[in-house]
């Protein structure tokens, strides 16, 4: 046993320190949607976010720059798909649909899907908030939106969904009145506790693994990708971006175990557009 300890403990190492192989495509280009602390505007408008600075470790240390291309998530997967973009890393869950359509990376987060009111909503309960009739917000497109709509009507549950083209715009119409709560992952909905909503409780879905989306037909970025993303989870950056955006309780990182993090609820803003971002239609 202790050998075999010591044999992992030096592949990890080995990992964390070979140079990766090069990689022909000079630039990716990176399909994203704000969903922080994964992707989002900095005050001066700079894109940033733990999903950002850990693609573009990954490419100085196989050999590609990064283009960040913002789009709608309704449209992300087709247009990974149609090779419009080259890969998504922007917080995106692993679906049996989406794993129909595209090949995906190792996993290296796990969220919750949360029920959002307004800070100073009575709402208490979620279970029984999701069998009362209300009008939930979610965002099209996104593996919460699937979910719940599958949901709806089974075991006591009666809502009405409204959805909307980003997290944003939900939050905005769960603090104005024109929706009864929201439906989202955990990490959003913590990036937003600071402009007036609270988590009430867990939306009743299974908890989902984050990974990078590639076009099926790219085995080779594929490849590089779970090999980059192997070396950083045992390189000191790993921590930096830990220590960075807080994504929580790390588990504990072996070569052949899982290697996912937690969110918890935490205090920082991160924005979702620039400051002058106009609203989406």
């Amino acid at each position: 046993m202790l050998r075999r300890s010591l044999m992992l403990a030096a592949l990890a190492i080995v990992l964390a320190i070979a140079p990766l192989p090069a990689f022909a495509q000079n630039v990716l280009v990176n399909g994203i949607d704000p969903n922080p602390p994964f992707v989002f505007f900095a005050p001066d408008g700079k894109i940033t976010g733990f999903d950002i600075e850990a693609l573009e470790w990954i490419g100085a240390n196989v050999g590609f720059t990064v283009e960040h291309r913002p789009m709608e998530w309704a449209g992300i997967v087709q247009s990974l798909k149609d090779k419009e973009i080259d890969i998504i890393a922007s917080g995106l869950s692993i679906t049996p649909d989406r794993s129909e359509q595209i090949a995906f990376s190792k996993p290296y987060w796990i969220i919750d899907q949360v029920v959002v009111v307004r800070k100073d909503s009575p709402i208490s309960d979620a279970e029984d908030f999701l069998k009362a009739g209300h009008t939930i917000g979610v965002q099209r497109g996104t593996s919460d939106a699937a979910a719940m709509e599958a949901a709806n009507g089974q075991n006591g549950r009666n809502y009405t969904l409204s959805q909307y083209d980003s997290y944003e715009l939900v939050v905005e119409d769960v603090l104005n009145g024109h929706v009864d709560a929201a439906v989202m992952n955990d990490t959003a909905a913590k990036a937003a506790s600071d402009q007036g909503v609270k988590i009430i409780g867990n939306a009743g879905i299974p908890e989902e693994e984050f990974a990078y989306g590639v076009n099926k037909e790219n085995p080779e970025l594929l490849v590089l990708l779970n090999e980059g993303l192997t070396a950083l989870m045992v390189a000191p950056f790993w921590q930096t971006l830990n220590d960075r955006y807080r994504p929580g309780q790390v588990v504990n990182w072996s070569p052949t175990g899982r290697h996912a993090r937690r969110c918890p609820l935490h205090e920082t803003a991160f924005p979702l557009a620039p400051p002058t971002a106009p609203r989406q239609a």
